[in-house]
Order: structure tokens, then C-alpha cells, then sequence
């Protein structure tokens, strides 16, 4: 029987799970002992630290509901969350390229038509965003549904208002049948992320800025293609180069140009300035198809 030394333990617990039923698990499993050992020893970690971390762990699984993620947020500003999207996501030069879900998105939102204006009463600039979305050979694609989701004109997340329970600037668009789609809302503001949990806690015992640039989120998935979950950002936000969560991608700054009173992009008549985004959404093939590069 080996008895367990500080010399063989990392070889002793790899070989337990190596055991797991699935290859893939087994797999993932020893190599999460084997770095999770090294890292140990890298910075010979003392019991407090151990401690500690395990209390922060807690903590963050602790605030976590159905409106809010921390482990999602932690994954974010540690780079996790944009690597494992960079690894999973190697689309086409051409595709719309992918970026982090964050923490704020949730199932359900309501269903809304062409133009429908998604602020429904929230203040803010009018913004109009449109375009079309296409396949990898430019075809455009009917009755694709966008969801779409976004911070007030303050920088807030419903889930961060006390007083509001329902969903707020989320909306799931379809596209025409000439590929078309039209989102009406309120410019978004580059807003800080959540300070008052573990993750902040941790970040303000840092130099890194906990902002975000002004952006929209976009989940778009449709029969035949990859899910793309991506942001638009508006061009000029402060952060752009210090996005906390590592999201910002030069192909995803987009113009936000600004209107007088008057015609608006989706036929109608608006009666204060307002702004506008023009993109296409490039989606690519699903690998399944045979049509992947």
C-alpha cells in the first residue's frame, strides 16, 4: 500500500480519478488535480489562504439566484469566461465574432415585433439599431430571433433595482424575410460590475478598473449555425481598452450616429433626437452541415 507523502500525493489522487466512468471526466478531473496541486505548491499555499478561499467560494455561491451569477462574473474577470469562448468559437474570418454572456442574461424575455421599442418607458437617448442578419455567404436569413439585453441609461441591470421584479430593456427580435431587423431602446451606459459581492470585493483590492464600455448583448441561435453570443460597443466609450471582462473585439465597435427629431429608421416619426447603429450579424454554419471552413 502506498501511503500517502508530500512527494506522491498528486500521483496517488490523479490514478482515483482517473477512475471516473467517462474518459472525458477523467480527463478533466486529473487534470484539475494536477494544476490545482501545482498552483499549491507555486505559491506554497498556507492554511489561511486555503481558508479564505473556500470562505470566498461560499460567499459567491451565497448571492448567486436566478437574476444574478457571481461564478459567472468571477469566471469573467479572470479571463476564463473569454478564453473558453476564444477555444470554443473559432469562426470564420467573415462570422460576427463571439464574446461572454455575463451575468445578467436570463430565459424568458418577452417576444417583441420589428421596431418595438424594448425601453418601454425607461429614460434615456432613443437608439435605433439595424441591419440584417446573414450567412457566412452573405444569404440573408428570415425569422431569426435575437435576444437582446442591455443596461439602463445609468449603467443598471433590473436584477440591481430593488424595486424592479419584471424584465426590463429585454427583448427577442425576429429578423424579416429579407434578413432585416430593427431594435429600438435607449443608448446604454458603461456601467461598473457588481461591487457589493465577493468578486468586487476581490477586484478593489486591485489596480484593475471594474468598468465596462457602453454595450448591448445579442444571443442569436438559428437552425444550421452556431449560437453566437456577442455585444455591440459603442464607439468612443470610455473602457474600451479596459473592458473588466476582456469582451471588447475591434470588429464589435460600431458607430452609434446621432439624428434630429424626425424620421426614425423604422418608419416612424421621433420627437427628440435620437441615435443609430447599423450592423449585420454574420452567422457561421454549424459544423454539422459540411459547410464550415
Amino acid at each position: 500500500m502506498a501511503f500517502v507523502t508530500e512527494e506522491n500525493l498528486t500521483d496517488l489522487a490523479e490514478k482515483r480519478w482517473a477512475t471516473a466512468h467517462s474518459p472525458r471526466l477523467a480527463e478533466l478531473t486529473t487534470a484539475l488535480v494536477r494544476h490545482l496541486h501545482a498552483f499549491a505548491r507555486e505559491v506554497r499555499l498556507t492554511e489561511d489562504e486555503w481558508t479564505a478561499a473556500v470562505e470566498w467560494l461560499t460567499a459567491t455561491g451565497r448571492i448567486s439566484d436566478d437574476k444574478r451569477q457571481e461564478f459567472i462574473l468571477a469566471s469573467d474577470v479572470l479571463g476564463l469566461s473569454t478564453l473558453v469562448v476564444q477555444l470554443n468559437h473559432r469562426f470564420a474570418p467573415a462570422a460576427t465574432p463571439a464574446t461572454v454572456l455575463g451575468p445578467f442574461h436570463i430565459d424568458g424575455s418577452p417576444p417583441a415585433p420589428h421596431g418595438f421599442d424594448m425601453s418601454d418607458g425607461v429614460e434615456g437617448t432613443p437608439l435605433f439599431v439595424t441591419g440584417r442578419v446573414l450567412g457566412l455567404d452573405g444569404t440573408p436569413l428570415p425569422d431569426v430571433v435575437l435576444d437582446v439585453w442591455q443596461a439602463d441609461a445609468d449603467g443598471a441591470y433590473e436584477s440591481q433595482l430593488a424595486d424592479v421584479d419584471e424584465a426590463r430593456l429585454r427583448a427577442k427580435y425576429r429578423t424579416r424575410s429579407d434578413g432585416t431587423y430593427c431594435v429600438r431602446t435607449i443608448a446604454p451606459l458603461g456601467y461598473a460590475i457588481p461591487m457589493d459581492g465577493p468578486v468586487g470585493a476581490l477586484i478593489g483590492r486591485t489596480g484593475i478598473s471594474h468598468y465596462r464600455p457602453a454595450h448591448i448583448h445579442f444571443l442569436i441561435d438559428h437552425p444550421g449555425h452556431d449560437r453566437l453570443i456577442t455585444h455591440l460597443f459603442r464607439s468612443g466609450s470610455p473602457y474600451l481598452d479596459s473592458d473588466v471582462v476582456f469582451g471588447t473585439k475591434d470588429e464589435l465597435v460600431v458607430d452609434f450616429s446621432e439624428h434630429p427629431a424626425g424620421p426614425a429608421p423604422d418608419g416612424s416619426t421621433v420627437d427628440a433626437p435620437y441615435l443609430h447603429a447599423e450592423f449585420d450579424f454574420v452567422l457561421q454554419p454549424s459544423a454539422s452541415d459540411g459547410t464550415r471552413p
